[in-house]
C-alpha cells in the first residue's frame, strides 16, 4: 500500500464495525468530497458533518450529549438529527447523511435534507411586526431564529453602526493582526437580509422608544410601531480624558470601523502604547506584535486580568506576551500625551506612534432610561428576557437576568451569551417561554493559546489548577463557599465542555 493510500481519509460509504462506535466513540471518514462523522447513541446511528459551521472547529472532537453535538472550540450545539445550530456561535446548520445498520456495519449513504422542523404553536397570539434596536451579535441572533421559528410578519433590525453586523471577537484577533480578510467579518452575506425579509437599517439612531403606544422613534424622524420588541444596544468603550491628547489620537475598538482605523494606523506605526490590559487590550497588544510592531501595556493592576483570571493565571499571561517582546508598565497610568510622547504616571516617557485604549465599556442605557425600563447597573430581565414592559424583551451586553447557575441577578459582556440571548428572545416573542438557562461562555485568544472560559465567577475565594500553566495544558476552577462558579482551560477543550454541561446538571435556583 502507497504512503497516500494509507493516509487517505476514510471512505465511510464502505462501512463502519459497529463495534468501532462503542463507548461513545466517534468515526471520522469522507463521503465524496465531505468530511463526515459517524457515532452511534443507543441503537441509533447518525452521521454528519465533521466540521463546525462557526470557525470550522473538529466535532469528532467534541461532547455528544443526548441528541446533540457540542464544538469543542466555542461549544456551538448542533442537533444530530436535523443539523440545525441549536446554539450559538454556530448559526447555520451541519450537513446529515443517511446511515444504516447493514449486519455489524453502519453504513453511510447519500446526504439528506432534513425535513422542515415542526414549531410548537403557541397559545398567545403572535405579533404582526418585530423590531430590533442594535446592529451586533444578540440583534442578528434574534432576526435568524426569527425566521427559523417561522415568523412571517414585518421584522426590522435599526442599527447605529454603520457597517451591518459583524464577527466583533476577529476585530482584536485575526482581523486586527492581519490574518483575517475583510470579507471574513460581516455575519452573513449582504443578500443574506434581503433573502429572509430582513429589513436592517443602518446608521439608524433610535432616540425614544414608547412602550405605552410601542413606537420607536429615530433621529431623523421615522419611526416605527411594533408588536415586539429586542433591545439590544450593546455596550460602549469607556472613554479616557487624557491631558494633551488629540481629537482622534486615542483608538478604541468597538465596531468594524474602529478596528480599520487601528490597522489603518498601524501601516506606518513602529510602536505602540496599549492603555489597559482588559482581555480586549491584551488582544490588540498580541495583534499588533503579529504586525511586527513594538508593543508596550500599561495598566493600573498589579497583575493583568487578576480580578477575572486570578493572579497565577494573570502573570502566565502576562509571561506569555513578555516571550513575544511586549512590554508591560504594571500599576500605573498615562498622564499625558505631547505630540508622540507619552507621559506614565512615574514619569517614565515612550516616544510611540499608536495608541489603543481598552480599558472596559459601558452598557448603553440611555434608551432604556428613556423608556422607564427598570434598570440596576443594565437592563432588569426576567428569566425569559422580557424587560419590566410588557413586550419588550432585552439582550446581549444590556441585559441583567437572573442566573440559576449562580443563583445571581448577572449581566456579562460575552459574545456568545449575547447571541444566545438574542436567540431565546426570539423564541420568547413569539411566546415560546423559555426560559433562558445557558452557561456563560467566552474565549480569548493570545497569540497560539487559546483560554475557553464557562460559568461566571464575580468574586471567587480560592483558585485550584489541574495541569500545568507553562505546560499550556491545565483546568482552572474559580471557587466561592466551597462551589465551583466557573472553569478555565488551555488545551483542554474537551474538559470544558465537561464542565459546562456539569455545571448545567448542578443548575440552582433561581
Amino acid at each position: 500500500m502507497t504512503d497516500d493510500a494509507q493516509n487517505s481519509p476514510r471512505d465511510l460509504r464502505e462501512g463502519v464495525a459497529i463495534s468501532e462506535l462503542d463507548g461513545d466513540r466517534i468515526v471520522t471518514g469522507r463521503v465524496g468530497e465531505d468530511d463526515v462523522i459517524v457515532l452511534k447513541r443507543g441503537d441509533e446511528l447518525f452521521a454528519v458533518g465533521a466540521h463546525c459551521t462557526h470557525y470550522h472547529g473538529p466535532l469528532a472532537e467534541g461532547l455528544v450529549v443526548g441528541d446533540t453535538l457540542r464544538c469543542p472550540w466555542h461549544h456551538a450545539c448542533f442537533d444530530l438529527r436535523s443539523g440545525e445550530a441549536l446554539r450559538a456561535p454556530a448559526l447555520d446548520p451541519i450537513g446529515c447523511w443517511r446511515v444504516e445498520r447493514v449486519g455489524d456495519r453502519a453504513i453511510v449513504g447519500e446526504k439528506v435534507v432534513a425535513p422542515p422542523k415542526l414549531r410548537a404553536r403557541s397559545a398567545t397570539k403572535m405579533p404582526s411586526s418585530i423590531v430590533i434596536v442594535g446592529g451586533g451579535a444578540a440583534g442578528l441572533a434574534a432576526a435568524d431564529m426569527l425566521r427559523r421559528e417561522g415568523f412571517d410578519g414585518t421584522l426590522r433590525m435599526l442599527s447605529a453602526d454603520a457597517s451591518p453586523p459583524c464577527d466583533r471577537p476577529n476585530l482584536s484577533k485575526d482581523f486586527l493582526a492581519g490574518t483575517a480578510p475583510d470579507d471574513w467579518i460581516p455575519l452573513r452575506a449582504p443578500e443574506y437580509y434581503a433573502d429572509h425579509g430582513i429589513d436592517l437599517v443602518l446608521d439608524a439612531r433610535v432616540t425614544s422608544i414608547d412602550v405605552a403606544r410601542r413606537r420607536v422613534q429615530l433621529a431623523g424622524g421615522a419611526s416605527h410601531g411594533y408588536d415586539a420588541l429586542l433591545l439590544a444596544t450593546g455596550a460602549e468603550p469607556v472613554k479616557l480624558d487624557i491631558p494633551g491628547a488629540g481629537p482622534t489620537q486615542l483608538n478604541y475598538l468597538r465596531t468594524f470601523a474602529d478596528s480599520r482605523a487601528i490597522v489603518a494606523g498601524a501601516a506606518s506605526a513602529k510602536r505602540a502604547l496599549v492603555v489597559g490590559t482588559s482581555f480586549i487590550g491584551l488582544e490588540v497588544a498580541a495583534s499588533l506584535r503579529a504586525r511586527g510592531i513594538d508593543v508596550h501595556v500599561v495598566g493600573p493592576d498589579k497583575v493583568p486580568l487578576e480580578r477575572v483570571m486570578g493572579a497565577e493565571v494573570g502573570q502566565f499571561i502576562r509571561r506569555l506576551h513578555e516571550a513575544k517582546g511586549v512590554t508591560f508598565h504594571m500599576q500605573s497610568t498615562v498622564t499625558r500625551i505631547d505630540g508622540k510622547r507619552v507621559t506614565l504616571a512615574d514619569s517614565t516617557t515612550l516616544d510611540l506612534d499608536l495608541v489603543v485604549v481598552g480599558v472596559g465599556v459601558r452598557p448603553s442605557l440611555a434608551l432604556a432610561e428613556q423608556a422607564g425600563l427598570a434598570r440596576d447597573h443594565g437592563v432588569v430581565v426576567d428569566p425569559f428576557l422580557e424587560t419590566s414592559a410588557p413586550g419588550v424583551f432585552a439582550a446581549g451586553d444590556i441585559a441583567r437576568w437572573p442566573d440559576p447557575h449562580s443563583g445571581e441577578r448577572i449581566r456579562v459582556e460575552h459574545w456568545v451569551v449575547a447571541e444566545r440571548q438574542g436567540q431565546v428572545a426570539a423564541k420568547n416573542m413569539l411566546g415560546q417561554r423559555e426560559a433562558f438557562d445557558v452557561v456563560p461562555f467566552f474565549w480569548s485568544q493570545h497569540y497560539d493559546v487559546a483560554i475557553n472560559y464557562v460559568g461566571h465567577a464575580q468574586d471567587f475565594d480560592a483558585v485550584t489548577i489541574d495541569g500545568s500553566l507553562a505546560d499550556r495544558n491545565c483546568t482552572v476552577t474559580y471557587v466561592r463557599g466551597g462551589r465551583s462558579m466557573a472553569v478555565a482551560t488551555i488545551g483542554r477543550d474537551l474538559e470544558s465542555l465537561r464542565a459546562e454541561r456539569a455545571m448545567e446538571s448542578a443548575m440552582q435556583p433561581a
